[in-house]
């Protein structure tokens, strides 16, 4: 798969992104194909969370953010 193409895709964690410069694995499927890369987020993200392809790094390299991306709650309960 070209690498720009994955950018917006919408892939799966298989081994947890630890965050910052520490890498995990996730899992896209392109036309019934799994394709695995090394993916980096600002934060930690858990193994089977959805994540969204921002950039591509090269060589089997990307940055995720969760997806669907977590809203901040701006209400207040009580």
């Amino acid at each position: 798969m070209r690498g720009q193409s994955l950018v917006g895709k919408v892939g799966v964690v298989v081994t947890a992104v630890r965050g910052g410069d520490l890498p995990g694995e996730i899992r896209i499927v392109v036309q019934g194909i799994p394709h695995h890369y090394l993916a980096y987020a600002v934060e930690p993200l858990p193994a089977g969370a959805q994540v969204l392809v921002i950039h591509f790094r090269g060589t089997r390299q990307v940055d995720v953010e969760p997806w669907p991306p977590i809203a901040a709650d701006h209400t207040t309960t009580g």
